[in-house]
């Protein structure tokens, strides 16, 4: 089992900048392959980023590419979600996931934490 809690959401200005924390607590954190989601208002849950297990590998959504970065701190047992030059469209409710296999835009992590609310205004 893994327990993941995210923190870091809030209300930015277009232009502005987040950094998402997900804390990890069960099955041993470099152990898990880590990936950020989110849903928008109205629309399905969609791929943002994963990283392997070591850090050594990531992956972005076209959408987002250049403007944010994930990361992991195994000592701490941490994910992290840079977020740059955020846009009204990047509104959501950003999910942290984790499992044993690689995540991609191709397939739906077993575990999931419970969200964090990211809204940005124009």
């Amino acid at each position: 089992q893994v327990q993941l809690v995210e923190s870091g959401g809030g209300l930015v200005q277009a232009g502005g900048s987040l950094r998402l924390s997900c804390a990890a607590s069960g099955r041993p954190f470099s152990r898990n392959n880590m990936g950020w989601f989110r849903q928008a208002p109205g629309k399905e849950r969609e791929f943002v980023a994963a990283i392997n297990w070591s850090g050594s590998s990531t992956d972005y959504a076209d959408s987002v590419k250049g403007r944010f970065t994930i990361s992991r701190d195994n000592a701490k047992n941490t994910l992290y979600l840079q977020m740059n030059s955020l846009k009204p469209e990047d509104t959501a409710v950003y999910y942290c996931a984790a499992d044993q296999f690689r995540i991609s835009i191709a397939n739906s992590p077993k575990y999931w934490g419970q969200g964090t609310q990211v809204t940005v205004s124009s």
